[in-house]
């Protein structure tokens, strides 16, 4: 400007610094104008707001002046073709891949959906509580997302005899019960076992098994112990002593399957009370002609009588008389006070039958007589009674 001033008349130098001034004026005007002219959109691009200050006409032309692209599954909120307005907010969202699989069968999406819960909504797709899904529904979706979906199956479970549902996307048997909140004792038995895998056509069985130890008071039925008796007639019996049934406690293993009884097995046995036999005497005496026996004309006796073998104490085995008791061990004989019934006189005995008065003893005197059985065993059968004696001859 010095240099200007210097070489051009004052005229000359105010003309330029006035053409100076206008273009600066006019440069100023131009930038003044060229921000004044622009319209403020916004710009909402994958959910994030942004501010443009923008002179193109449409929104193709904004979307170029900030390189976007938009692609066939993206979503664009205005046409490409209309045109820009000051204060317009426009929405852009870049579609994501994501592949789904679907029990193992793959199929390819695009979406611009936020969330995994929001694409299964606009894809229609359904996940009940019982099927398998990869990924949380809250989780975001990102580009190239590897979606899984295993759809679950009902399966029945014979649980003890009784129908249980559950639902299973697949694993083992065992898994099956821990999902269906299933327990199984050591003892229950399962079908097909824990560690085999399911399938829609499985049916699992369970036998729930229970041992439980039973008390039982159980009877000893008595036994019956018979004993001849020669002062009885044959054919006819008597009981000497009743019989008493006993008593057991028995603790048994009862083997419980689905509630019903298969096994018992006897632990111990206490014997709580003995049982007592029944005795009963048996007649082996010949039946006697009563009538010829008691037609005689002698007297009759009401008498004490005790009975006697051959074998006693001191016995000789001969009777008073000589009757040789031992070779003839069934012979009826008796022995007597001869005061009262004279040896060799022949009596009828009741209870004993006919016999023959051939033998003295001791202690018998008076109305007293001492009957000869053949065994010890008959002498405690009769033990001592009052029995009639009629004189036969």
């Amino acid at each position: 400007m010095r240099i200007l001033s210097k070489l051009l008349p004052a005229s000359k130098r105010m003309l330029v610094i006035s053409s100076i001034g206008i273009v600066a004026l006019l440069a100023f005007a131009s930038v003044i104008l060229f921000h004044a002219t622009q319209k403020e959109i916004v710009l909402a691009e994958n959910g994030k707001d942004r501010k443009i200050d923008t002179h193109a006409d449409t929104v193709l032309e904004l979307l170029d002046e900030v390189g976007i692209e938009v692609g066939e599954h993206d979503v664009l909120s205005h046409d490409e073709s209309e045109e820009i307005a000051d204060g317009m907010k426009i929405e852009y969202k870049k579609a994501n891949k994501i592949v789904v699989s679907i029990d193992g069968k793959e199929k390819m999406y695009y979406t611009v959906a936020d969330t995994v819960g929001d694409f299964l909504a606009e894809q229609e797709l359904t996940v009940s509580e019982h099927d398998s899904l990869s990924h949380q529904k809250k989780e975001k979706i990102k580009d190239g997302l590897s979606l899984s979906i295993t759809q679950a199956f009902e399966l029945t479970i014979n649980d003890g005899g009784k129908e249980v549902k559950a639902w299973s996307t697949g694993g083992s048997v065992e898994d099956v019960l821990q999902s269906s909140s299933i327990t199984l004792t050591e003892l229950d038995k399962i079908k097909p076992a824990l560690d085999e895998s399911v399938t829609k056509d499985t049916s699992i069985s369970i036998i729930r098994i229970e041992k439980k130890k039973e008390e039982v008071t159980e009877t000893v039925e008595y036994q019956t112990e018979t004993r001849k008796d020669s002062s009885l007639e044959k054919g006819k019996e008597k009981v000497i002593a009743a019989g008493e049934e006993g008593t057991v406690v028995k603790t048994y293993e009862v083997t419980y399957e689905n509630g019903k009884p298969v096994k018992r097995e006897v632990l111990k046995k206490d014997v709580t009370k003995e049982s007592k036999n029944r005795i009963l005497a048996v007649g082996t005496k010949e039946p006697q002609n009563l009538v010829t026996l008691s037609s005689g004309s002698g007297k009759e006796f009401t008498m004490t009588a005790s009975a006697f073998t051959a074998y006693c104490n001191g016995c000789s085995g001969y009777t008073a008389t000589g009757i040789n008791l031992k070779a003839n061990p069934n012979v009826k004989v008796i022995a007597v006070d001869p005061n009262v019934i004279p040896l060799g006189t022949r009596v009828w005995v009741e209870g004993y039958g006919e016999a023959v008065a051939g033998d003295t003893g001791g202690h018998i005197r008076g109305n007293r007589i001492d009957i000869h059985v053949p065994s010890k065993a008959d002498a405690y059968s009769w033990g001592v009674r009052k029995v009639k004696v009629k004189i036969i001859d």
